[in-house]
């Protein structure tokens, strides 16, 4: 938990940034968004993540096999069924093939 007088980081807000903006019923995994930006790595996503990812989209930022964020795998399967969010049937999974965005431009 970050003190409450602390700020992200340049990173943070680039990763931050990236999160907010991937598309409802789609997804990037945490390689995804460290490849995206070219910098850091999945362990540094899932830092910045854990630290301030509350107030971004982060039900949409997984594991690369498709798994929910460990601890909020509930709270995450209820926003892919709202967001209709391709997974794998009874797996829980994401279907990865079907819903990773490649980010802003890809498209």
């Amino acid at each position: 938990m970050p003190r409450p007088d602390a700020h992200p980081t340049d990173y943070a807000e680039r990763v931050l940034d990236l999160v907010e903006r991937i598309p409802s019923g789609r997804v990037m995994s945490y390689g995804d968004i460290a490849e995206y930006l070219g910098e850091g790595g999945p362990r540094q996503v899932g830092a910045v993540m854990s630290t301030w990812g509350g107030g971004v989209p982060w039900w949409r930022v997984l594991r690369s096999d498709g798994t929910p964020p460990a601890g909020h795998e509930v709270r995450a399967r209820r926003n892919y069924a709202a967001e209709a969010t391709p997974m794998r049937g009874a797996t829980g999974r994401v279907d990865m093939r079907r819903a990773r965005w490649e980010g802003p431009g890809a498209e």
